[in-house]
Protein backbone atom coordinates (compact mmCIF):
# COMPACT_ATOMS: atom_id res chain seq x y z
CA UNK A 1 0.00 0.00 0.00
CA UNK A 2 1.39 3.31 -1.11
CA UNK A 3 2.40 5.66 2.10
CA UNK A 4 1.66 8.74 -0.27
CA UNK A 5 -1.95 9.72 1.11
CA UNK A 6 -2.58 13.02 -0.68
CA UNK A 7 -0.02 14.73 -2.97
CA UNK A 8 -1.72 18.34 -3.98
CA UNK A 9 -0.37 21.93 -4.67
CA UNK A 10 -1.71 25.21 -4.93
CA UNK A 11 -0.74 28.59 -6.38
CA UNK A 12 -1.19 32.50 -5.47
CA UNK A 13 -3.00 34.71 -7.59
CA UNK A 14 -1.17 37.94 -8.46
CA UNK A 15 -4.66 40.04 -9.80
CA UNK A 16 -8.32 39.57 -9.81
CA UNK A 17 -8.48 38.47 -13.24
CA UNK A 18 -6.22 35.37 -12.00
CA UNK A 19 -3.76 35.64 -14.64
CA UNK A 20 0.22 35.81 -15.19
CA UNK A 21 2.46 38.20 -17.15
CA UNK A 22 6.04 38.24 -18.69
CA UNK A 23 8.34 38.33 -15.38
CA UNK A 24 5.82 37.43 -12.98
CA UNK A 25 6.89 34.74 -10.15
CA UNK A 26 4.47 31.82 -9.50
CA UNK A 27 4.51 31.16 -5.93
CA UNK A 28 3.06 28.27 -4.22
CA UNK A 29 2.81 25.44 -1.81
CA UNK A 30 3.30 21.60 -2.73
CA UNK A 31 1.33 19.17 0.14
CA UNK A 32 2.63 16.11 0.14
CA UNK A 33 0.54 13.75 3.14
CA UNK A 34 2.46 10.62 4.12
CA UNK A 35 1.31 7.54 6.41
CA UNK A 36 4.94 7.06 7.20
CA UNK A 37 8.33 8.24 6.41
CA UNK A 38 9.07 7.98 2.93
CA UNK A 39 11.99 7.95 0.70
CA UNK A 40 11.69 10.40 -2.18
CA UNK A 41 14.30 10.93 -5.24
CA UNK A 42 12.30 13.85 -6.61
CA UNK A 43 10.34 16.46 -6.42
CA UNK A 44 9.96 19.21 -9.04
CA UNK A 45 7.33 22.10 -10.29
CA UNK A 46 6.86 23.16 -14.21
CA UNK A 47 5.44 25.87 -15.47
CA UNK A 48 5.11 25.04 -19.58
CA UNK A 49 3.16 27.13 -22.65
CA UNK A 50 2.52 25.14 -25.45
CA UNK A 51 0.49 26.29 -28.50
CA UNK A 52 -0.79 24.24 -31.41
CA UNK A 53 -2.88 24.37 -34.86
CA UNK A 54 -4.46 22.04 -36.73
CA UNK A 55 -7.27 21.88 -39.78
CA UNK A 56 -8.31 20.08 -42.89
CA UNK A 57 -8.47 20.86 -46.62
CA UNK A 58 -10.30 18.62 -48.91
CA UNK A 59 -11.17 18.62 -52.33
CA UNK A 60 -12.14 16.10 -55.01
CA UNK A 61 -8.92 14.40 -55.15
CA UNK A 62 -7.23 14.64 -51.79
CA UNK A 63 -7.30 15.81 -48.31
CA UNK A 64 -4.88 17.95 -46.56
CA UNK A 65 -3.82 18.02 -42.72
CA UNK A 66 -2.38 21.37 -42.22
CA UNK A 67 -0.70 20.92 -38.41
CA UNK A 68 2.05 22.82 -36.44
CA UNK A 69 3.10 23.02 -32.74
CA UNK A 70 5.23 24.95 -30.94
CA UNK A 71 6.70 25.56 -27.09
CA UNK A 72 6.76 28.90 -26.20
CA UNK A 73 7.59 28.47 -22.36
CA UNK A 74 9.32 26.16 -20.20
CA UNK A 75 10.90 26.25 -16.46
CA UNK A 76 11.58 23.99 -13.87
CA UNK A 77 12.23 24.05 -10.15
CA UNK A 78 13.22 21.28 -7.88
CA UNK A 79 11.53 21.02 -4.46
CA UNK A 80 13.38 17.76 -3.72
CA UNK A 81 16.60 17.26 -6.33
CA UNK A 82 17.54 14.15 -7.90
CA UNK A 83 20.90 14.94 -7.78
CA UNK A 84 21.22 13.57 -4.80
CA UNK A 85 20.59 10.19 -2.55
CA UNK A 86 16.55 9.66 -1.82
CA UNK A 87 15.41 12.52 0.47
CA UNK A 88 13.49 11.11 3.31
CA UNK A 89 10.12 13.27 3.93
CA UNK A 90 8.67 12.77 7.38
CA UNK A 91 4.88 11.20 8.24
CA UNK A 92 2.60 13.36 8.50
CA UNK A 93 2.03 16.50 6.43
CA UNK A 94 4.87 18.26 4.40
CA UNK A 95 4.45 21.78 3.03
CA UNK A 96 7.01 22.25 0.26
CA UNK A 97 6.80 26.27 -1.28
CA UNK A 98 7.74 26.88 -4.34
CA UNK A 99 8.33 30.03 -6.93
CA UNK A 100 9.05 29.81 -10.41
CA UNK A 101 9.52 33.27 -12.49
CA UNK A 102 8.78 33.69 -16.31
CA UNK A 103 11.53 34.92 -17.82
CA UNK A 104 11.03 38.63 -19.85
CA UNK A 105 10.44 37.18 -23.02
CA UNK A 106 7.73 38.16 -25.89
CA UNK A 107 4.82 35.40 -25.00
CA UNK A 108 1.63 34.95 -26.46
CA UNK A 109 -1.53 34.89 -24.45
CA UNK A 110 -3.70 31.98 -23.93
CA UNK A 111 -6.05 31.13 -26.30
CA UNK A 112 -8.40 28.22 -27.29
CA UNK A 113 -10.45 27.93 -30.88
CA UNK A 114 -11.86 25.58 -33.06
CA UNK A 115 -8.18 24.98 -35.31
CA UNK A 116 -5.77 25.93 -32.28
CA UNK A 117 -4.92 26.46 -28.84
CA UNK A 118 -2.22 28.35 -26.30
CA UNK A 119 -2.24 26.74 -23.40
CA UNK A 120 -0.01 27.59 -20.01
CA UNK A 121 0.13 24.60 -17.41
CA UNK A 122 1.45 24.49 -13.76
CA UNK A 123 3.25 20.50 -13.14
CA UNK A 124 4.14 19.11 -9.80
CA UNK A 125 5.94 15.78 -10.46
CA UNK A 126 7.05 13.00 -7.68
CA UNK A 127 9.24 10.46 -8.19
CA UNK A 128 10.26 7.52 -5.99
CA UNK A 129 12.75 4.89 -7.05
CA UNK A 130 11.21 1.71 -8.31
CA UNK A 131 7.54 3.29 -8.96
CA UNK A 132 5.90 5.12 -10.69
CA UNK A 133 5.99 9.13 -10.64
CA UNK A 134 3.06 10.50 -9.43
CA UNK A 135 1.76 13.90 -11.37
CA UNK A 136 -0.75 16.80 -11.03
CA UNK A 137 -1.40 19.67 -13.16
CA UNK A 138 -3.49 22.56 -13.69
CA UNK A 139 -4.54 25.16 -16.42
CA UNK A 140 -2.66 28.84 -15.57
CA UNK A 141 -3.71 31.97 -17.52
CA UNK A 142 -1.55 34.25 -19.12
CA UNK A 143 -1.43 37.66 -20.43
CA UNK A 144 1.09 39.22 -22.74
CA UNK A 145 1.96 42.55 -21.41
CA UNK A 146 3.13 43.47 -25.09
CA UNK A 147 -0.80 44.54 -25.53
CA UNK A 148 -0.29 47.28 -23.26
CA UNK A 149 1.33 49.67 -26.13
CA UNK A 150 -1.72 49.16 -28.46
CA UNK A 151 -3.78 52.12 -26.89
CA UNK A 152 -1.75 54.23 -29.39
CA UNK A 153 -4.53 54.54 -32.31
CA UNK A 154 -6.56 56.93 -34.13
CA UNK A 155 -10.01 56.99 -32.12
CA UNK A 156 -12.05 58.75 -35.35
CA UNK A 157 -12.54 58.14 -38.57
CA UNK A 158 -14.36 60.11 -41.96
CA UNK A 159 -15.47 59.01 -45.10
CA UNK A 160 -16.80 61.31 -48.24
CA UNK A 161 -18.36 59.80 -51.09
CA UNK A 162 -19.84 60.61 -54.06
CA UNK A 163 -23.22 59.00 -55.18
CA UNK A 164 -22.57 59.13 -59.05
CA UNK A 165 -23.60 61.24 -61.64
CA UNK A 166 -27.71 60.76 -61.14
CA UNK A 167 -27.54 61.96 -57.86
CA UNK A 168 -24.69 64.43 -58.30
CA UNK A 169 -24.33 65.06 -54.39
CA UNK A 170 -22.17 64.21 -51.12
CA UNK A 171 -22.58 62.07 -48.33
CA UNK A 172 -19.93 62.66 -45.47
CA UNK A 173 -19.68 60.46 -42.64
CA UNK A 174 -17.75 60.87 -39.50
CA UNK A 175 -17.78 58.28 -37.13
CA UNK A 176 -15.86 58.45 -33.44
CA UNK A 177 -15.60 55.81 -30.55
CA UNK A 178 -15.07 56.13 -26.79
CA UNK A 179 -12.24 54.39 -26.41
CA UNK A 180 -10.10 51.45 -28.31
CA UNK A 181 -9.21 49.11 -25.42
CA UNK A 182 -12.12 47.05 -23.78
CA UNK A 183 -12.80 43.82 -21.70
CA UNK A 184 -15.08 41.40 -22.27
CA UNK A 185 -18.77 41.88 -21.06
CA UNK A 186 -17.47 45.77 -21.80
CA UNK A 187 -20.28 48.23 -24.17
CA UNK A 188 -18.46 50.12 -27.15
CA UNK A 189 -19.77 53.66 -27.21
CA UNK A 190 -20.02 54.48 -31.23
CA UNK A 191 -21.19 58.40 -32.36
CA UNK A 192 -21.48 59.25 -35.77
CA UNK A 193 -22.28 62.28 -37.84
CA UNK A 194 -24.29 62.11 -41.11
CA UNK A 195 -24.23 64.60 -43.49
CA UNK A 196 -26.75 63.43 -46.27
CA UNK A 197 -26.94 66.06 -49.36
CA UNK A 198 -28.22 63.57 -51.94
CA UNK A 199 -31.22 62.76 -52.51
CA UNK A 200 -30.66 59.20 -51.36
CA UNK A 201 -32.26 57.60 -47.88
CA UNK A 202 -29.90 55.20 -45.94
CA UNK A 203 -29.11 53.29 -43.21
CA UNK A 204 -26.10 53.35 -40.86
CA UNK A 205 -24.95 50.23 -39.60
CA UNK A 206 -22.85 48.76 -37.38
CA UNK A 207 -20.93 45.60 -36.84
CA UNK A 208 -18.41 44.33 -34.43
CA UNK A 209 -16.08 41.71 -35.93
CA UNK A 210 -13.34 39.17 -34.47
CA UNK A 211 -11.03 37.81 -37.11
CA UNK A 212 -8.89 34.79 -35.84
CA UNK A 213 -5.94 33.38 -38.17
CA UNK A 214 -4.47 29.62 -37.50
CA UNK A 215 -1.33 29.83 -39.45
CA UNK A 216 1.46 27.06 -40.34
CA UNK A 217 4.51 27.38 -42.62
CA UNK A 218 2.55 26.45 -45.46
CA UNK A 219 -0.84 27.73 -45.35
CA UNK A 220 -3.07 30.17 -43.23
CA UNK A 221 -6.83 29.91 -42.14
CA UNK A 222 -8.88 32.65 -41.27
CA UNK A 223 -11.93 32.80 -39.21
CA UNK A 224 -14.32 35.89 -39.34
CA UNK A 225 -16.95 35.69 -36.64
CA UNK A 226 -19.63 38.73 -36.29
CA UNK A 227 -19.98 39.02 -32.37
CA UNK A 228 -22.73 41.98 -33.07
CA UNK A 229 -24.70 43.73 -35.59
CA UNK A 230 -26.92 46.49 -34.71
CA UNK A 231 -28.71 48.98 -37.20
CA UNK A 232 -29.74 52.45 -37.07
CA UNK A 233 -32.87 54.19 -38.18
CA UNK A 234 -33.06 55.82 -41.44
CA UNK A 235 -31.23 58.76 -42.75
CA UNK A 236 -33.64 61.02 -44.60
CA UNK A 237 -32.44 62.63 -47.94
CA UNK A 238 -30.93 65.98 -47.75
CA UNK A 239 -30.28 65.98 -43.67
CA UNK A 240 -27.94 65.86 -41.57
CA UNK A 241 -27.86 63.81 -38.01
CA UNK A 242 -26.02 63.02 -35.61
CA UNK A 243 -26.24 58.75 -34.88
CA UNK A 244 -25.25 56.73 -31.54
CA UNK A 245 -24.89 52.89 -30.91
CA UNK A 246 -23.91 50.79 -28.27
CA UNK A 247 -22.88 47.39 -28.86
CA UNK A 248 -21.49 45.25 -25.45
CA UNK A 249 -18.47 42.92 -26.42
CA UNK A 250 -19.89 38.96 -25.69
CA UNK A 251 -18.38 38.01 -21.96
CA UNK A 252 -16.84 34.98 -23.66
CA UNK A 253 -14.88 36.52 -26.35
CA UNK A 254 -10.95 36.01 -26.10
CA UNK A 255 -8.55 38.43 -26.02
CA UNK A 256 -6.70 39.88 -28.48
CA UNK A 257 -3.73 37.90 -29.36
CA UNK A 258 -0.79 39.70 -32.17
CA UNK A 259 2.40 38.11 -31.47
CA UNK A 260 2.23 34.74 -32.27
CA UNK A 261 3.12 33.15 -35.12
CA UNK A 262 0.77 30.35 -34.78
CA UNK A 263 -2.33 32.44 -33.79
CA UNK A 264 -3.92 35.90 -34.21
CA UNK A 265 -7.33 37.28 -32.38
CA UNK A 266 -7.83 40.89 -34.06
CA UNK A 267 -11.27 42.93 -33.38
CA UNK A 268 -12.77 45.14 -35.45
CA UNK A 269 -15.74 47.78 -34.98
CA UNK A 270 -17.29 48.87 -38.87
CA UNK A 271 -19.37 51.82 -39.22
CA UNK A 272 -21.10 51.98 -42.71
CA UNK A 273 -24.18 53.31 -44.51
CA UNK A 274 -26.02 51.13 -46.65
CA UNK A 275 -27.31 53.03 -49.93
CA UNK A 276 -29.34 51.34 -52.46
CA UNK A 277 -27.34 51.10 -55.87
CA UNK A 278 -24.04 52.83 -54.46
CA UNK A 279 -20.96 51.70 -52.89
CA UNK A 280 -21.59 51.98 -49.05
CA UNK A 281 -19.00 54.28 -47.19
CA UNK A 282 -17.23 52.73 -44.24
CA UNK A 283 -14.78 53.52 -41.30
CA UNK A 284 -13.02 50.50 -39.49
CA UNK A 285 -11.55 51.19 -35.99
CA UNK A 286 -9.57 48.16 -34.77
CA UNK A 287 -10.12 47.45 -30.97
CA UNK A 288 -8.21 45.90 -28.63
CA UNK A 289 -9.84 42.85 -26.09
CA UNK A 290 -7.69 42.44 -22.39
CA UNK A 291 -8.44 42.06 -19.26
CA UNK A 292 -10.33 44.40 -17.29
CA UNK A 293 -7.26 45.24 -14.93
CA UNK A 294 -5.17 45.93 -17.71
CA UNK A 295 -7.45 48.11 -19.74
CA UNK A 296 -8.18 50.36 -16.76
CA UNK A 297 -4.45 50.69 -16.43
CA UNK A 298 -3.94 51.45 -20.04
CA UNK A 299 -7.02 53.70 -20.23
CA UNK A 300 -5.57 55.24 -16.45
CA UNK A 301 -1.71 55.93 -18.59
CA UNK A 302 -3.93 57.82 -21.52
CA UNK A 303 -5.67 59.85 -18.79
CA UNK A 304 -3.03 60.90 -16.87
CA UNK A 305 -0.67 61.98 -20.46
CA UNK A 306 -4.31 63.75 -21.66
CA UNK A 307 -3.91 66.05 -18.25
CA UNK A 308 0.21 66.38 -18.42
CA UNK A 309 -0.03 67.25 -22.23
CA UNK A 310 -3.16 69.87 -21.05
CA UNK A 311 -1.22 71.64 -18.29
Amino acid sequence: MSPIKDFTFTYEALNRDIFFSEGDTITGTVTVTLTKDTKVKSLSVKAKGDAWVRWMEADEESVVMHRTTKRYLEVKRYLVSETYIDTVLPRGVNHLEFSLTIPLVDLPSSFKGPHGQIVYKLKAKLSRSWHWPLRRQCEIKFFSKSLQHLDQVVMYGSVNTDLGIFSRRMVKMLASVDRLIYSPGDTVSVSVNIQNSSSKRMKPKFILQQNTEYSTKFSTKTCVTILCKMVGEKITRKSEEMVTCQLRIPDDVVFTLTNCKLVSVRYFLKVYLDISFAKDPEVEFPLVIAPSSVANAVLGEAVERNQAGAS
